[in-house]
């Protein structure tokens, strides 16, 4: 894998957004993320500058962006991590009881899918979080449609493993978001 994984720099704003819009038109994007397409693209310039910014290596530390660029300096992927503390505001899902690390946005171009570099945005995105020391990451978590078999397959071979807790998915659909968690050895 010729790919380089690293933080994302603020004003790096318009790769972010590309990549964002790209992910949103991927077939998988109805049970993969929380937004759709047409609301993303109609946000402002200020918008994307800001989200970029904020999850930059030197965006203030609760919240990282990872991509994975390619030799040429093309973009295939990208993961987001959150930090989570119980007396946080809940953002998606359940409240966190633990000082815990929350992975959002995973997204790998089609045609780089199989190669590791999914792989590689996560071994970056855990490596970071248990890097915190304040707070100190007691776990990992995620969510996971219950019809993305294919993304739950890859967090269970990462690692990952179902807490046991669903929750209702956005869109009054009846559907089931799933957690997974990773927790801290050691």
């Amino acid at each position: 894998m010729d790919y380089v994984v690293r933080g994302v720099r603020a004003d790096e704003w318009p790769q972010a957004r590309q990549l964002r819009l790209e992910a949103l038109k991927d077939p998988a994007a109805p049970v993969a993320f929380l937004e759709t397409y047409e609301d993303a693209v109609a946000r402002p310039d200020t918008f994307w500058q800001g989200r970029t910014a904020g999850a930059a290596e030197d965006g203030g530390g609760r919240v990282r962006q990872f991509v994975a660029e390619s030799p040429e300096g093309f973009w295939v992927g990208t993961v987001t991590v959150l930090v989570e503390s119980p007396d946080d505001e809940v953002r998606f899902g359940e409240a966190a009881t633990v000082d815990q690390a929350h992975v959002v946005g995973v997204f790998v171009r089609p045609e780089v899918r199989g190669t590791g570099v999914t792989d590689a945005l996560f071994r970056e995105a855990v490596t970071w979080a248990w890097s915190l020391s304040a707070p100190r990451m007691e776990r990992v978590r995620l969510y996971v449609h219950e019809k993305n078999p294919r993304a739950a397959a890859f967090y269970r071979k990462f690692g990952f493993t179902p807490s046991g807790r669903r929750i209702a998915a956005p869109g009054d659909r009846g559907d089931q978001e799933l957690e997974y968690v990773l927790g801290r050895e050691g």
